[in-house]
């Protein structure tokens, strides 16, 4: 007999699966106690160092950017005064601490505002070779550590000057919230800038001032082991294939004081897209790491292990019911069914074939007792009287209430088991941090929008309007050094369009509004009707007045911001509360789909209904639960006041809270009971039931006189056994036959010979 085929290994790998999924059950379903802090906690500390980092890098990014772009229009022009050149700096972009201009040749400072920025790093290596202009930190007296970007100043016959602009390197300045902090961490585990400490050391007593130097505490330690694990390499660092953030990034778990224990979330600088351009800010080897402390979970009730048994216990029963019943209905007359073939095929007929009662094999059964007749008989004639029944379901049967019992277990561990309603608790960690990545996403929004003013300002520099194609020419340019916008062009007072660059421009600036040229405002959206909004910027062309460049950012460039992973659907709306922008798809100015999330908006951010903290607020609707944050535009530059708000909104079912994986777990637990009724019992029907429904028929074809029909095994197991028994009897048969028919003939021919 076959070892790997026939009836036997099914209904084995059928009783090896109940007893693996009745160990995974007792395992999964009833832990002796959860994590100390939540995975959907340490998730999201993750995302919010990421979100920091995206922001950081970007940050340093713009300003390298901004600074050569000022120092390219600079060059392209007539010389301009040092003191001018830092006025127009800071008049257009209100970024830099503290900026100088001095002479190369003779190493004097020429101009300087802000903060008195030190000189003394300031070497060769820094203006020659392959890191000429690089960036660079560099520590104040203060101790406080700076960025250094420069950029050159070369006009034609006037001595090289060189622009140098300070800013720090702190977090953006977003509501981090009590007690959360965040750290800049340089390679080594250095901290160069914190943030969130200081909304703190107003606390009075001494028990939380003692918590907030344990946090402080904490934070130097785990920047050490952050900055430790960013030195992997981001592919590396990652399993095969995942996608997500590019970077290295990932949690940590600190001590605990109090009840509370320290969680932190880091991420490494990270290029946007590293095949298309370098990132400078990346190349800095910093680390943002994001710090909370949270309350220890308690560990999870013996009932809940109670039920993972019992849940195990009736898997393992239903099991055995369901084999043995496989083993009495198929296997046992199967086996029977191979002997007694075998008996008839070697010549034994001197007892009676062993009839099982019902199904194919009572049919095989019956057939084989009638081939016993014939051969032991001598008539070879088949008899017309059948004793097997020929019922229509037969071993199907059987195996419709094998499935039924397994279904019995699956269908209640699967739908019914540790099923959640709207009643979960959700930890109020992971509202506040909807709330504070919505903030720090808004705060990104409004950069990015602000940027494309000051860009759209720095480029009036180089257009003359009187010289449209020149003018053309400068706007293709930055069209292709800047992918936020769509198109450019330049507007007369009278609303023409005098040079333009990229896509057809829609509505005149100011038509839909009434207004004209300077009058506008800076930023604006317009398109109502259409399949797209369109976002405006603009800034006047100085020395023209009424001509004013015009930028249509794209929509795809604001949902890129958007889309934020473990944020669940992210929306920017007007005013009133209509979509400009989202992490998914969306029609253009369609209100919310919910509306507590328009009141939201519409109350600012505050809290609405049973929001238990500001700006953040739980929708408990059906059996599901909903976390959603809102974060009006908040800051300065010009996109502080357009009255844009950014709404986040996620069901709490993505979170990795205890509840919520219990349910997946027995869905899980359901899905694989019934994966194993599909595989065990699909496996018997095609192997055995059917081929067996096959061997039925051919038998009572053989014992009804087909001897013509040769029985070919096809498979080696008990079936093809008793294939091959029966092809050995209808030979045995066919000789009689032909013997019988040789006898009979000869009597007749000695009669003719007389």
């Amino acid at each position: 007999m076959p070892l790997l085929g026939g009836v036997r290994p099914p209904i084995a790998l059928l009783c090896l699966l109940i007893v693996a999924l009745a160990g995974l059950t007792a395992k999964v379903l009833g832990p002796a106690g959860e994590p100390v802090v939540p995975n959907a906690v340490l998730g999201s500390q993750q995302h919010f160092a990421e979100d920091g980092a995206i922001a950081l890098r970007a940050s340093i990014d713009e300003r390298v950017t901004d600074l050569n772009r000022t120092a390219a229009v600079l060059n392209a022009g007539k010389y301009t005064e040092p003191e001018r050149v830092l006025s127009d700096l800071s008049n257009t972009y209100q970024k830099w601490t503290g900026t100088t201009v001095l002479d190369l040749e003779s190493g004097k400072v020429l101009a300087a505002r802000g903060e008195t920025i030190p000189l003394g790093w300031l070497d060769k290596d820094a203006l020659t070779g392959d890191n000429a202009l690089t960036p660079r930190m560099v520590r104040l007296k203060t101790g406080d550590v700076r960025l250094m970007t420069m950029a050159l100043l070369d006009w034609k016959d006037r001595p090289q000057q060189l622009l140098i602009a300070s800013n720090s390197l702190s977090v953006p300045a977003i509501n981090l919230g009590p007690f959360r902090s965040m750290a800049v961490v340089a390679r080594g585990g250095e901290i160069l800038a914190t943030a969130g400490f200081e909304q703190a050391e107003a606390l009075n007593s001494d028990a939380e001032r003692d918590e907030l130097t344990f946090l402080q505490k904490q934070m130097s330690r785990l920047s050490e082991d952050a900055a430790e694990e960013t030195e992997e390499d981001p592919v590396s660092a990652r399993e095969p294939g995942s996608r997500g953030y590019p970077g290295v990034s990932g949690t940590l778990l600190g001590d605990s004081y109090n009840g509370r224990i320290a969680t932190a979330g880091y991420a490494s600088l990270a290029s946007a897209d590293p095949e298309q351009r370098k990132s400078v800010g990346a190349g800095l080897g910093l680390t943002v790491v994001a710090m909370l402390p949270v309350v220890q979970e308690e560990a999870a009730g013996q009932e809940r292990e109670l039920y993972g048994l019992i849940a195990a216990g009736v898997l393992v029963v239903v099991g055995l019911l369901a084999a043995a019943l496989l083993w009495r209905a198929v296997q046992r007359p199967l086996l029977a069914l191979f002997l007694e073939s075998r008996r008839l095929a070697r010549g034994d007929l001197t007892r009676p074939v062993a009839v099982p009662r019902w199904g194919e094999a009572a049919r095989v059964g019956a057939a084989l007792e009638r081939l016993r007749a014939q051969l032991a008989g001598g008539d070879v004639e088949p008899s017309t009287q059948r004793t097997g029944r020929r019922g229509r379901f037969g071993l199907r049967v059987p195996l419709a209430l094998t499935a039924f019992l397994l279904l019995l277990w699956c269908v209640p561990v699967g739908l019914l088991l540790n099923r959640t309603d709207a009643s979960v608790s959700v930890p109020s960690t992971m509202v506040n941090d909807q709330r504070d990545r919505t903030d720090l996403v808004a705060d990104r929004v409004r950069r990015a929008l602000n940027e494309a003013q000051a860009d759209l300002a720095s480029m009036t520099r180089l257009i003359d309007p009187s010289d449209a194609d020149t003018a053309s020419d400068v706007l293709s340019d930055a069209l292709r050094e800047h992918t936020r916008y769509g198109s450019l062009y330049v507007l007369d007072r009278g609303g023409d369009v005098i040079a333009r660059a990229g896509d057809e421009p829609h509505a005149g600036w100011g038509d839909d509004e009434g207004t004209k040229g300077e009058d506008a405002p800076l930023i604006r959206v317009t398109g109502e009707g259409g399949k797209k909004p369109v976002i405006q910027a603009a800034a006047a062309v100085p020395e023209h007045k009424g001509m004013t460049l015009v930028g249509e950012i794209r929509v795809e460039f604001l949902n890129s911001l958007l889309a934020r992973p473990g944020l669940g659907e992210v929306r920017v709306v007007d005013a009133k509360a209509r979509t400009i922008g989202a992490s998914d798809g969306f029609l253009a100015f369609e209100g919310l789909p919910r509306d507590s999330l328009t009141d939201l908006v519409k109350a600012g951010g505050l809290r609405v209904g049973a929001g238990p903290v500001e700006n953040g607020l739980l929708i408990r609707e059906g059996r599901s639960v909903t976390v959603a944050a809102a974060a009006p535009f908040s800051g300065g530059g010009v996109a502080s006041d357009i009255g844009w708000t950014v709404v986040s909104w996620q069901n709490a079912k993505h979170f990795e809270i205890a509840a919520y994986e219990r349910e997946d777990r027995s869905v899980l637990a359901g899905m694989l009971g019934l994966a194993l009724i599909v595989v065990c019992l699909g496996w018997i029907h095609l192997v055995v039931v059917r081929p067996l429904r096959a061997l039925a028929s051919s038998a009572e074809k053989l014992a009804d006189g087909d001897l013509k029909t040769v029985l070919y095994p096809r498979y080696h197991d008990e079936v093809g056994a008793v294939v091959r028994s029966l092809e050995l009897v209808r030979q045995q048969l066919q000789a009689r036959r032909q013997n019988q028919a040789r006898r009979s003939a000869e009597p007749r021919l000695g009669a003719g010979g007389r």
